[in-house]
């Protein structure tokens, strides 16, 4: 079984870094006309169109955006696998820090990338873009999922996300407590936007007590005051004595020093590729005895809200698959403790043996 480990990032050869995450297509993009550029990757299509967000970020450097794209594709591969839904995993990033150049016609240059990639990989919201961009997108491609309401699309798949996120870390505490009761449990939200919010609503009328962080200090103050939250620094949350930690914010916030500083029990939340290295990390925690949620399994909720526009599936059958993240977060962690690995482990070699059955 392949996993990532951070030396992967040294390696400088595109073809060589898709060879080993198993990708198949990446496709660069840039019009100096907008000021758009960035890159789409496409992980499998074992199981049916690759479905993943466009993130727009201002990257470091641009061998960061490559990173990002791939490592957030593949776990895209992973959280539809696991879920159970027919989609294969893929992501956009665009590199900007520059919000007046992001006009429509940025993004309907964006959406004749997605086009031309013929239907292999569809896109949606993610961090930095939203339902209005997405209707911009639409003038050009079909391939969109999280349309606006007045599009005939399901709107923001946050909540759902939220949601799905919530049934994860119910079961991470039945795992690590006896009972997934959250009345009186110490939460630390790392990251208040679309999703967190959510998430901090769901905790606090659990009965949980909920510490949050966030870079932006206007979201802190409104969730602060709606959810009686209490508010800490962006490098002090890992230090809180919490009973779960609850990464909402980017990824790889669990990583060798963070690890030494956590006070929890559990780990589970919303943001994608959580562990700085999959291995190392992954191991540091069980060594720990912290019960790690992997992120692609909880966070699931909005890709399958996403499959529901696809797929034009019930209301029904799309919470069935969300409710089932509680359950299948319960099978990781038994999987894990029967083969003594990691429950990151455990969880990717769930997603990779349903597309490998299907391969076959």
């Amino acid at each position: 079984m392949s996993v990532v480990t951070t030396e992967v990032k040294a390696e400088s050869n595109i073809l060589s870094l898709m060879e080993q995450m198993e990708h198949e297509n990446i496709l660069f993009f840039n019009d100096k006309e907008t000021g758009l550029k960035g890159i789409i990757a496409v992980h499998d299509t074992t199981l049916g169109p690759a479905l993943g967000g466009c993130r727009i970020w201002n990257y470091q450097n641009e061998t960061d955006a490559v990173w990002d794209v791939l490592r957030l594709s593949r776990g895209m591969t992973f959280k539809s696998s696991i879920s159970g839904i027919n989609l294969g995993g893929g992501k956009a990033v665009i590199i900007s820090n520059n919000k007046e150049q992001r006009t429509e016609k940025f993004w309907r240059k964006f959406g004749e990338s997605v086009e031309a990639l013929g239907g292999k990989y569809i896109t949606a919201e993610d961090v930095g873009t939203s339902t209005k961009e997405i209707a911009y997108i639409m003038q050009k491609t079909s391939h969109v999922a999280g349309k606006p309401l007045e599009a005939g699309g399901l709107g923001d798949p946050s909540p759902f996300t939220a949601y799905g996120v919530f049934l994860g870390l119910k079961a991470s505490a039945k795992e690590a407590f006896g009972s997934d009761n959250l009345t009186g449990k110490k939460v630390a939200v790392q990251g208040i936007g679309h999703v967190g919010k959510y998430l901090v609503g769901h905790l606090t009328k659990a009965g949980a007590k909920v510490t949050i962080t966030d870079i932006n200090q206007e979201n802190l103050r409104a969730v602060a005051n709606e959810y009686g939250a209490a508010v800490v620094g962006i490098d002090e949350i890992y230090d809180q004595d919490v009973d779960i930690y609850a990464p909402c914010a980017l990824g790889a916030t669990v990583n060798t020093d963070t690890i030494k500083r956590l006070k929890c029990a559990v780990i589970a939340g919303a943001a994608n590729n959580q562990l700085a290295d999959e291995q190392l990390h992954g191991q540091m925690l069980l060594d720990r005895g912290i019960i790690y949620a992997p992120d692609f399994l909880i966070n699931a909720g909005g890709v399958i809200n996403c499959y529901r526009e696809v797929k034009n599936l019930t209301e029904q059958e799309t919470q069935k698959y969300i409710d089932d993240i509680y359950n299948k977060t319960l099978q990781i962690f038994a999987r894990a403790k029967e083969e003594k690995v990691p429950t990151q482990e455990a969880a990717i070699r769930i997603a990779k043996e349903r597309i490998l059955r299907a391969k076959n």
